[in-house]
Order: structure tokens, then C-alpha cells, then sequence
């Protein structure tokens, strides 16, 4: 009775229309009714206590860090240099999306700011050359949501302030399987781009790669900061988004100096507006997450599951079968604030390496993203380019299907997250 309480009172607030962040305070409400624990104060507590949190900090300065780069001239000069790398090979101009999506990738974090980016600066591009619009569009959505994978990563900070899980492990456990991504797009491009008879651009000089090298030599070491930072402990993830978004800043406004006072004006502003929804999200979740252990939710999905639990592989599957469902209806913050506190004692009670699931949960939240009806990455890819959702979730089919199977190797291997995790974190 509980569970349906928890659900029904949820789906019925989304259902009439209620944004997320109230439909979770009027899910909160009504298990608080249903326990006879309603008290305004409480709510009001939880709401307040679920923002006061220092690991959150990370989120606004790198959305600030992510929007910096786009504007000031980072993302542009990352994509210029992957154009002289790899965009004279045959479907060159879609290689050059998936690299530059794994470089910025590295610097901000945020799928939405990423395939804002890239769309804007190589939709048209690709178009042009005469790539199919749909499948363009399609590669550039799935290369743009490499971005909570590969650290700093937005997701990782949320999913590790919810679930009590090392923000650090998570950033260095996420670098493999977000190029992997990146990789089983790259094959998939390969495929599909056979069909396509479109004429690459002409090689690149080694003087102009070299230029654009140069060009783009001060975004470039900002991940390397940010890793190395970590992983020595110069500074804490949200430390990192700091030295991010100031070194952003840096280069934007003194080397680079494309970003002026007016626009930064307006970076911050948009940052801040982003960042508002976000811990919004996050506070009222929290209000939930606090029920939902009152009333013992997870125990009763442990009992649930019960004939998964003797094996890790199996229970896996299921979980990420049943996230793939939510991630197709739900976007990916208020999906890792509501799933969280009611899978990581689950996890826990298997065995699993929260650290290890994390990465696998957060991938399929990513993948979320692309996965119709609501698709936010789809979105952005479909108003940037102008193009009908129909025609882009059509195009990104093909991505999609291999990113997933990318995420269920690793369910398979673990070996595969937790071997580098290991190494790196030494």
C-alpha cells in the first residue's frame, strides 16, 4: 500500500501537469499523511537540509564552467581542432562530433550544454556535405550524452550527494566507459556512414593542425587540471568545479577575450537559472528520500527481488531494465533523486560496489536522454537544428542501440569499470 501511495500520488501530480520538483513535495505530503507524520515543519526541515549540502556546491560552478566555454570560445576551438584531426576520413565530419563530444566532454559535464554546442556548430556543417539531416542530427544527441559520464560530471555529484557515494571514485570510475561510449558510436557511424555518399573535406596541413593544436592548447589542459587535482588531492570535486569555472573564466576573458562584460552578465544569469531548477529538484527529492526510508520501501523491493539477490549479474539486468523504463518517461535529475534512495539499499544488500553501480546507473540515465517520448538531449538537437522529434529520434536509433549494449558488457565485465577505477584511484 505504501509503494502504491509513493507511485500513484507521484504519477498523479505529473500526470495533471505539476512540475516535477512539486510533484515530489506533493508525493512527500501524502506518504507523510499516510504514515500520520504530516507536519509542516518537517517538510519545510527536509527541504532546506536536502539544499544545505557542500558536495552540491560542484553543480552550479560547473554548469557556470560549461556555459563559459560554450560562449567564450573553448567548445568552438575544441571542435575546430577534432575538424583537422579526423574530418578529412570518410564520414570525417561525424568523427569529428564524437571527438569533440569526448574532449568537451571533459571540460563541462552537462549533456544540454554540450549538444547545444555541437549542434550549433556542426549540424549545419554536416548537413552541407550532404550527411542525411536525421542521422546527423541522431549522432551529435548520442555523442552529447557522453558528458555525464566522463568527468567533471553533473550526474556523479548528484547521484554521490544522494547515495552517500565518493563523488572522486565516481569522476575517476566513469573516464573508461565514457570512452567506450564513444567508441561503440564511432562504430556505429562507421556503418551507417557507409551508405552515404558524401565527399569528405580536403586534408588538414600539419600546420594547420598544429595551429589548431595551439588554438586550443588552454581548453585542453583544463581536464587535465581537473584529473590530475583529483586524483593527487589537490582539491575535492567541488573544489574542482571552482578552479573549472574560474580557469574558464581566465582564459575566456584574457587569452582568448571573446567573452565580453555584457555576455558574462548574461553566462552567469543563465548558469544561475539552470542551477535554480537543479537544486530545487534536489531539495524537494529529498523530502521523498527521507519517507521512503520511513517507509521501508527499499526492504520491501529487497523482498521484491529476492530471487535475484544470490546473483549480482542477474539483479543487475533487472535494475537496469526497470531504470531504462523510468528513463524513457523521466529526465535524468528527478529520475537519480527518486531511484536512489530506493535502489542503493539494494545494491548495498547484494554486495554490489556502490561505486561501480553508480556508473552503470548514471550511463543509463544518460542514455535516458535520448530515449523518446521526453528525450531532453532530443530536444535541444530537434530546436537547435529545426528539425521534428520524429526525424531525430529516427536518427539516433542506431546510437542509442549501441550505447546500451556498451552498458550491459558492463554489467556483464565489471572488471571492466572497476579494474581502471581501481588503478587510477591508487
Amino acid at each position: 500500500m505504501t509503494v502504491l501511495i509513493f507511485l500513484g500520488s507521484l504519477l498523479g501530480a505529473m500526470a495533471l501537469g505539476i512540475p516535477i520538483a512539486y510533484s515530489l513535495l506533493v508525493c512527500g505530503a501524502a506518504l507523510m499523511w499516510h504514515l500520520d507524520l504530516f507536519d509542516a515543519q518537517i517538510l519545510a526541515q527536509n527541504v532546506i537540509n536536502g539544499a544545505d549540502s557542500f558536495p552540491l556546491l560542484a553543480v552550479p560552478f560547473f554548469m557556470l564552467a560549461g556555459e563559459i566555454m560554450n560562449v567564450g570560445g573553448l567548445s568552438r576551438r575544441i571542435v575546430k581542432l577534432a575538424l583537422t584531426l579526423v574530418g578529412h576520413v570518410r564520414g570525417g565530419l561525424g568523427y569529428v562530433a564524437i571527438v569533440a563530444a569526448v574532449l568537451m566532454a571533459a571540460l563541462s559535464g552537462s549533456a544540454v550544454a554540450d549538444t547545444a554546442a555541437l549542434a550549433s556548430l556542426l549540424l549545419p556543417m554536416m548537413v552541407a556535405a550532404g550527411h542525411d539531416k536525421a542521422r546527423a542530427g541522431g549522432l551529435i544527441a548520442s555523442a552529447g550524452i557522453i558528458a555525464p559520464i566522463i568527468p567533471p560530471s553533473i550526474g556523479f555529484v548528484i547521484f554521490g550527494v544522494a547515495a552517500n557515494v565518493s563523488i572522486g571514485k565516481l569522476f575517476l570510475a566513469g573516464i573508461v566507459p565514457g570512452v567506450l561510449m564513444g567508441v561503440s558510436i564511432a562504430i556505429t557511424w562507421w556503418i551507417v556512414a557507409r551508405k552515404e555518399n558524401v565527399v569528405p573535406p580536403k586534408k588538414s596541413t600539419t600546420a594547420e593542425k598544429l595551429q589548431a593544436l595551439r588554438d586550443s592548447t588552454w581548453a585542453l589542459v583544463l581536464p587535465f587540471i581537473v584529473l590530475f587535482g583529483l586524483k593527487f588531492g589537490v582539491f575535492t570535486p567541488t573544489e574542482a568545479a571552482v578552479v573549472a569555472a574560474v580557469y574558464a573564466l581566465f582564459v575566456s576573458t584574457v587569452i582568448y577575450r571573446e567573452l565580453s562584460l555584457k555576455q558574462t552578465y548574461e553566462v552567469f544569469v543563465a548558469a544561475a537559472k539552470t542551477t535554480s531548477v537543479i537544486m530545487f529538484l534536489v531539495a524537494a527529492a529529498m523530502v521523498s528520500a527521507w519517507l521512503i526510508t520511513v517507509a521501508q520501501i527499499p526492504a520491501q523491493l529487497i523482498d521484491l527481488l529476492q530471487p535475484f539477490m544470490g546473483n549480482q549479474t542477474l539483479l543487475l539486468i533487472a535494475i537496469m531494465l526497470l531504470v531504462m523504463a523510468v528513463g524513457t518517461a523521466m529526465d535524468m535529475t528527478p529520475t537519480i533523486l527518486i531511484m536512489t534512495p530506493v535502489l542503493m539499499p539494494v545494491v548495498k544488500a547484494a554486495g554490489i560496489d556502490p561505486v561501480y553501480f553508480g556508473v552503470l546507473f548514471i550511463m543509463n540515465n544518460a542514455i535516458g536522454l535520448v530515449t523518446p517520448p521526453v528525450g531532453t538531449v532530443l530536444n535541444v538537437v530537434a530546436g537547435v537544428g529545426r528539425m521534428k522529434m520524429d526525424e531525430v529520434t529516427k536518427g539516433v536509433v542506431p546510437f542509442m542501440i549501441a550505447e546500451f549494449i556498451v552498458m550491459f558488457l558492463l554489467v556483464l565485465f565489471p572488471s571492466i569499470v572497476t579494474g581502471p577505477a581501481r588503478w587510477l584511484a591508487n
